[in-house]
């Protein structure tokens, strides 16, 4: 499934940035050629070699849980382009308008919009998306949802829904933070996520949603175990 999600992007980023016979994608990272400004977030006292890593590293703008009516279960935003609430809630909406009729629930699908990279996936009652500038790696942007996705049904355990979500949000929040700080992707691995935000919760004594912090660090335990010994 996730394969074919990697060749659906790979078509896209083809498509968008006018792909010509004999030129090579790479689906792991940018080109050796990167565009001045990729990222112009930067600041002015960082030296030039810092920048360039900079440039190199991949930016989230957001990345959005709604519901079913487009409203806000849990979200992070990363980026500026947004300087107020109702800015933020102005594009939660117009991006959700444009999506809520894909067939997104199968595997995850990606677009254009107001010259960001969006891509998004749903189950039950959510919908999941995250969104890059305009020049993004889209394979990049598709980690870090099948990341989120994953790891909020390790943690949950299969039951993914927003009523669960919202009984344990706070442990949506962490998720959110072991996956992106600042714009950064720190982590897309599902069981590593999955395994930080049980530990975290257990270290600072949290008696919210006991029960499924333990079940999450098992499961994260368990799937961890099966991957080394195949």
């Amino acid at each position: 499934m996730f394969e074919q999600w990697i060749e659906n992007a790979a078509n896209f980023h083809k498509r968008r940035s006018g792909f010509q016979k004999g030129s090579v994608f790479n689906p792991t990272g940018y080109s050796q050629e990167v565009p001045p400004n990729r990222n112009p977030i930067v600041s002015e006292k960082i030296l030039p070699s810092e920048k360039k890593k900079m440039d190199l590293c991949p930016l989230v703008k957001n990345i959005l849980l709604l519901d079913s009516e487009g409203k806000r279960v849990a979200v992070k935003y990363y980026s500026d382009d947004w300087p107020t609430n109702s800015a933020k809630e102005a594009f939660e909406k117009a991006v959700f308008t444009k999506t809520q009729k894909t067939s997104a629930r199968n595997e995850a699908e990606i677009t254009m919009f107001d010259n960001y990279v969006v891509v998004y996936k749903f189950v039950q009652d959510l919908h999941f998306f995250v969104t890059g500038g305009e020049n993004e790696n889209e394979i990049i942007l598709a980690s870090v949802l099948q990341g989120f996705f994953d790891a909020v049904g390790l943690i949950l355990r299969g039951s993914v829904d927003k009523r669960e979500v919202l009984e344990n949000l706070d442990l949506i929040f962490l998720c959110l933070d072991e996956i992106v700080d600042g714009g950064i992707v720190l982590e897309t691995d599902a069981d590593v996520i999955a395994g930080k935000v049980a530990s975290h919760s257990m270290d600072d004594g949290a008696p919210f949603s006991e029960q499924t912090i333990t079940q999450a660090l098992a499961t994260a335990r368990e799937r961890l175990t099966r991957s080394l010994l195949t």
